[in-house]
């Protein structure tokens, strides 16, 4: 009997696919400013067991890691949780925060399912609004939130490495996730 194709999907990532994880994460990683300093501080193991833990023993029951598959493969990967924003409201406010699809994988739907499926999350665990924090230089991504309804909400940062050599200034998009039969 021929194995049946798994369809393209999203679902709560398992601990084993921490190596799949990291190894998507390096591969964006490495074409991003920021991303290639980090790299070179944190090697391959170090960030597998990063994954693992954040599966596996999350800080707090609302913290989710999302993986998207297509054709069986991971192929992007998101996480929400609270969010740690200094103006956010507790209990209202949640984040997405990695937000990554291979892109070898992109123009095929992955995207939009892993979004649907971070908002759909968010709203279960309660909260109203969802944010995101997204490289300035970003148009795609920025042009994708923006296409699916987030906004900029004025908030902006600048994060780097810490001799300063390289420094990436963030904009900060929000959506209103309040479900439609409140």
């Amino acid at each position: 009997m021929a194995d049946t194709p798994i369809a393209d999907s999203v679902r709560t990532a398992l601990p084993r696919e921490a190596p799949a994880l990291a190894a998507l994460q390096r591969r964006v990683w490495q074409h991003s400013e920021v991303g290639s300093v980090a790299l070179g501080g944190i090697d391959l193991a170090e960030m597998t067991e990063q994954w693992y833990a954040a599966i596996d023993r999350p800080p707090l029951a609302e913290c989710r890691v999302l993986v998207a598959l297509g054709d069986g493969e991971l192929v992007g990967f998101a996480t929400t949780s609270p969010s740690p924003d200094a103006d956010a409201e507790p209990g209202v406010d949640g984040m997405v925060g990695e937000f990554v699809v291979d892109p070898r994988a992109t123009g095929r739907g992955h995207g939009s399912r892993l979004l649907n499926a971070c908002v759909d999350t968010l709203r279960a665990d309660g909260f109203t609004r969802a944010t995101c924090w997204v490289a300035s230089t970003d148009d795609r991504l920025r042009t994708f939130l923006s296409s699916a309804g987030w906004a900029p909400d004025g908030a902006h940062r600048e994060l780097g490495s810490e001799d300063g050599a390289v420094r990436l200034r963030q904009v900060r998009l929000h959506t209103d996730i309040t479900p439609e039969d409140r």
